[in-house]
């Protein structure tokens, strides 16, 4: 298995994950947050045509994660799945409701060659959702945007071989910088987004043997640093912080294969 970010910030997020097994391969869009046309750009610098998705998976009804969701799954005919509490936040009445398909917490999802096992997470929208990915060998933890983290998403995070990890901000960062204070305060509550201390103490509790691969994910432009996200992480884990990837919000990360 293996996967790579297409971008992660404010600006719009998505990941593409794909499992194989022989000679099939399955291929899971998750969130969609850019334009149809810049979405496509970026599946084909992954090497990936719209076709060769075989579904999409939307975590939450921000902008900068559902964006042409429900377009690029009408045009090209591809299954889009998504909490119920998404879909009211979201839904069209004019679209095919024979492509939506309803995900909810911790009841598992078949799909191709992958299991993906959907949890909940605390963040400030209609029953969001995050992921664990698998194939039987190994597993993808994608938790990129909430404010804390309960024991239940350290458990559903449990034994995963890789990371995809929200460290949005630096806590002193987001206190000095030029966000008012409401704005501050939505970021760092229990139901905003996860500082780089917050991240390193989830990545404590999800630390194991082999946990091999870690990328910060939706990093603030603003109120953080790929270094500061870096340095905390690597710190947690014993080891030298350009371990450690960061997602760009242009440039994602290349591929990852999960050892």
């Amino acid at each position: 298995m293996r996967f790579c970010s297409l971008g992660s910030g404010s600006g719009g997020n998505s990941t593409l994950v794909e499992a194989s097994q022989g000679i099939t391969s399955t291929r899971l869009l998750i969130d969609a947050g850019f334009s149809l046309r810049e979405l496509v750009k970026r599946l084909a610098r992954a090497g990936c045509a719209p076709e060769d998705v075989d579904a999409v998976f939307i975590t939450h009804e921000h902008g900068d994660h559902v964006g042409c969701a429900l377009t690029f799954a009408a045009k090209y005919r591809r299954p889009l799945l998504m909490s119920r509490g998404t879909w009211r936040a979201v839904g069209n009445a004019d679209f095919d409701p024979t492509l939506l398909r309803l995900a909810r917490g911790a009841e598992p999802i078949a799909l191709g060659d992958m299991q993906v096992r959907p949890f909940a997470v605390p963040h400030d929208a209609n029953e969001p959702l995050q992921l664990t990915l698998g194939d039987g060998a190994v597993r993808l933890g994608v938790v990129t945007d909430l404010g804390c983290a309960p024991h239940d998403v350290a458990e559903a995070l449990a034994g995963c071989q890789a990371l995809l990890l929200e460290s949005n901000h630096d806590e002193a960062m987001l206190r000095a910088g030029p966000y008012p204070p409401s704005l501050q305060r939505r970021i760092a509550g229990t139901h905003g987004h996860l500082s780089n201390e917050a991240a390193a103490d989830l990545l404590a509790r999800c630390r194991h043997a082999t946990l091999n691969t870690v990328v910060a994910a939706h990093l603030s432009e603003h109120n953080n640093s790929p270094a500061l996200a870096q340095a905390a992480l690597a710190q947690t884990l014993g080891c030298n912080a350009s371990d450690i990837q960061v997602a760009h919000p242009k440039l994602g990360v290349d591929w990852l294969a999960l050892n």
